[in-house]
């Protein structure tokens, strides 16, 4: 017995019988993996506190260096399309660090400003945005209440001043007075021409005049023609020169009103006039508060009738009241969409719902006698406008799943505005009637937080991702197991125990949260960066932990016992196979020989949890052409990795056995009662196995199980799962029974990955279970057959009684009597067809 470089035993090999055949049987034992190679514990004493309780709580993020220094540029860099995507699998504190991060940066950013909405009194449904420094929306809001509250109280007031009596009295008078001139003069022109006049409201009409009355109708009828052309010659004139006069006094009506006019204005403005000077010069700086100011004089002056009013009048019927008009002042009030008064820094916005209104913002619509009316006041702000100036979070599901949110919020970034629109306006047959809010500029960096699915399917269908959101945070789910790191473990339990009120942990309790986080990693080392799992158990062995009597501490035991309860309420299909196992429904041998099947190890997802369950493969070889054929590949059953592997080892053995003639045989291999489909490629080597078994003659030790893929070369490959797949086949063994015989072969290269149960360690430390890591194939055949695999000699020859010999001289026996058999097959034919020509001679003759 001799050591190979890794340490390992390696076989050494004695001629025997089998039946009729020598075979070169192994001697010695395999070798295995030692105990202390199950499962890297944690010794406790690297923790020197009694309790977390005296170590401090974690600040920042462990483990992702990586993500931290993507996130620190994404955040730092301020070029249009950099946006930032948090990507990562749950539970790897993606969202809780990017906050961090952003928060801390945002305090040391400017506030930015306020954004408030007006009436655009040129063009009422077009509202106006106004950006104010933090804070000045409010009290500019407030400002142009009180202008209006003044303004109702002073106008009426002023307009009910004597000194506005008296001047507007001198106005009418004069043109009372004007008018009775005009009047006047009308008179005395027609008693000039003979007419008299009669003034009424509808207009001034003459009557010819006899005798100092006027003419009747029929008298002036009766009159002759001569003296009837006179008359109305004369009333021609005098109309002629009453529309002259009336002319005159219409336009000095027109004059009075004017007068009326500018006396209402002068009297309006002497009343708010430097109220709204305060404001302009309360506001200088801002343009477009002082042009709005200009909008809001030009119309108060244009509705004075409104600010005139002092008493509500009556309805003209009872009960509807409301549908009398009365006058508004909504349109001078200003609707602040942001307020930034209370921050300190840049805005950092999370929208857990980031549905189109709430990212973009909406207008909002009140009914009034069954019609859906809305004005500048129902506009309300979005995510986009709460976090402008500053940060969005949005979860990249929540926000595909939500309709046109994710076409929206590409278009603001493009655009670099915030357009609040009908969400699907685009797509209505008939456009509705609406407000259209003027866009405000935009000056926000977007984080995405989603898993790495989702950021490669963007990336690769959706141009328009790859311009915007050009910084990827990618975090990673494990991180290596140093002593640094195994601290910050405990640093973190003892976050967790402060925030969610738990026990704390003693040195024992965090040396075993240390072991689950490596498992969870499923490396030894490696510590699993899914914090949220560590946290789960934490919490779980803290409950654990006040029902064993109140301890005051979670010590390793209350961790292992969360752990077995968390596994317990997950199991239910692992205990429904394991039975039907038992009760040998599903067939599977644990002991004796089997030439040509094999226990092989797959694992079995349900989603939040997975174990390893053992399967049995079979292999049949007979004569053809035809090669392995896959029976799950034939009929569908077997995905893409699961055909590669197999077309990998029919391509091993015709490397091994056809280097001078070609492969001729055909065999099959199949998963004995799989019926939900087969992929991966674990099992290839296990199907080498049985197809090797098969073509030797030599059967498979059945208290083994294997796992682990083969290439070209005959070397065995890493896998994943390999504990569940352990732990499956050793739950299997162990109801059976332990023999002391049992084991699992593995890949060399998974050792890394061991982190087995406590009941696993035990049995293999008292003998009862094995685990044997192998390298080759030639080392796995010859530990599940007992017989030494042996090596091609320069003359192209196997070592006699070795595996490969035996598979060879079977595979030379098939060929040669495929050989026969089509040799036979085509004498036969050819005799048939001679004595078809000799009957056609003879017929001729």
């Amino acid at each position: 017995m001799k050591l190979s470089p890794l340490g390992l035993t390696v076989i050494a090999a004695k001629g025997d019988k089998m039946g009729s055949k020598t075979v070169k049987k192994t001697t010695g034992k395999p070798a295995e993996v030692p105990v202390e190679g199950l499962r890297k514990v944690c010794d406790a004493s690297i923790f020197k506190f009694s309790s977390t309780d005296e170590v401090e709580p974690l600040e920042g993020t462990v483990g992702q260096a990586r993500a931290l220094e993507a996130i620190e540029f994404g955040l730092g860099i301020k070029t249009k399309g950099f946006n930032l995507y948090a990507s990562g699998p749950l539970g790897v504190g993606k969202t809780s660090t990017v906050k961090a991060y952003i928060q801390k940066r945002a305090k040391e950013e400017p506030v930015p400003d306020d954004w408030c909405y007006v009436n655009n009194f040129v063009d009422p449904d077009r509202p106006l945005a106004i950006a104010l420094p933090a804070g000045r929306s409010r009290e500019f809001a407030k400002h142009m209440d009180e202008l209006i509250e003044s303004a109702r109280e002073e106008i009426p007031k002023a307009f009910e001043s004597k000194e506005y009596e008296e001047r507007k009295s001198r106005i009418g008078n004069d043109f009372e007075a004007e008018k009775e001139k005009g009047f006047g003069e009308i008179e005395k022109k027609a008693e000039e021409r003979g007419f008299a006049v009669d003034i009424t409201p509808s207009g001034i009409a003459t009557l010819p005049l006899r005798k100092g009355r006027p003419l009747r109708r029929e008298e002036f009828g009766l009159l002759p023609d001569q003296e009837r052309k006179e008359i109305q010659t004369a009333a021609e004139g005098l109309q002629s020169e009453i529309n002259e006069v009336l002319g005159r006094i219409r336009r000095t009506e027109k004059e009075a009103k004017q007068k009326v006019q500018e006396l209402d204005k002068e009297t309006s403005l002497f009343a708010i006039g430097h109220l709204l000077q305060d404001l302009r010069d309360n506001y200088k700086d801002h343009a477009k508060v002082i042009a709005y100011l200009e909008q809001i004089e030009k119309d108060i002056i244009e509705n004075l009738n409104d600010f005139r009013v002092s008493e509500k009048p009556m309805a003209a019927m009872p009960g509807l009241e409301a549908l009398q008009k009365q006058p508004t002042f909504d349109r001078y009030k200003v609707n602040v969409v942001v307020n930034n008064s209370d921050l300190e820094g840049a805005p950092v916005d999370f929208e857990l719902n980031p549905s189109y209104y709430n990212l973009t913002g909406k207008t909002e619509y009140k009914a009034t006698f069954g019609a859906m009316s809305t004005d500048f006041t129902l506009i309300k702000a979005g995510a986009f406008h709460r976090a402008n100036g500053g940060y969005l979070l949005v979860n990249i599901l929540d926000l595909l799943m939500s309709p046109l949110a994710w076409d929206m919020l590409k278009r603001a970034l493009h655009s670099e505005e915030i357009r609040i629109e009908l969400m699907g306006e685009q797509f209505r047959t008939i456009p509705a009637s609406t407000i259209k809010p003027e866009p405000i500029p935009l000056n926000v960096k977007v984080v995405l937080v989603g898993s790495p699915r989702i950021y490669m399917l963007l990336y690769q269908m959706d141009e328009d991702f790859r311009e915007l959101f050009k910084v990827k945070a990618d975090f990673n789910i494990e991180m290596d197991r140093t002593d640094e790191h195994m601290k910050k473990y405990a640093s973190f339990i003892s976050s967790r125990v402060q925030e969610a009120k738990l026990k704390p942990f003693d040195p024992s309790g965090v040396a075993k949260i240390v072991e689950y986080g490596s498992w969870l990693a499923g490396d030894q080392k490696k510590l699993s960066t899914r914090f949220m799992d560590i946290g789960d158990i934490a919490s779980e062995a803290s409950y654990w932990a006040a029902a064993d009597n109140g301890s005051v501490v979670v010590n390793a035991g209350h961790v292992d016992r969360a752990v077995e309860h968390k596994r317990f309420r997950s199991n239910m299909i692992e205990a429904k196979t394991q039975e039907l196992i038992d009760r040998d429904i599903v067939m599977i041998k644990t002991e004796g020989e089997v030439v040509g099947q094999i226990n092989a190890l797959s694992i079995i997802s349900l989603g939040d949890y997975y174990f390893g369950r053992p399967s049995r493969i079979t292999g049949k070889v007979h004569l053809g052409k035809r090669g392995v054929v896959d029976i799950e590949r034939e009929i569908s059953m077997s995905g893409p990795s699961h055909s590669k592997g197999v077309l990998i080892l029919a391509n091993y053995l015709a490397s091994m056995y056809a280097i001078d003639k070609p492969l001729s045989m055909s065999a099959s291999i199949t998963f004995e009662q799989s019926y939900e489909g087969v992929d991966g490629d674990s099992a290839s080597s296990t199907e080498l196995y049985t197809i090797l078994s098969a073509l030797s003659g030599l059967p498979i030790k059945q208290n083994m199980a294997v796992t682990g893929s083969v290439n070209q070369h005959g070397e065995i490959q890493p896998i994943g799962g390999v504990n569940r797949k352990i732990e499956g086949f050793f739950d299997v063994c162990k109801a059976r029974g332990l023999t002391g015989e049992q084991g699992v072969l593995i890949p060399v290269q998974n050792l890394d990955n061991l982190m087995l149960k406590n009941e696993v360690l035990e049995a293999v430390e008292a003998r009862q279970f094995h685990i044997y890591p192998v390298r080759t194939i030639d080392e796995g055949v010859a530990i599940l057959t007992g017989v030494e695999a042996g090596s091609r000699a320069e003359d192209g020859t196997f070592p006699e009684g070795t595996v490969h010999y035996m598979a060879n001289e079977k595979l030379k026996e098939m060929a040669e009597k495929l050989k026969a058999y089509e040799f036979g097959t085509a004498h036969t034919a050819g005799e048939a067809a001679s004595g078809q020509e000799a009957a056609e001679v003879v017929g001729k003759d």
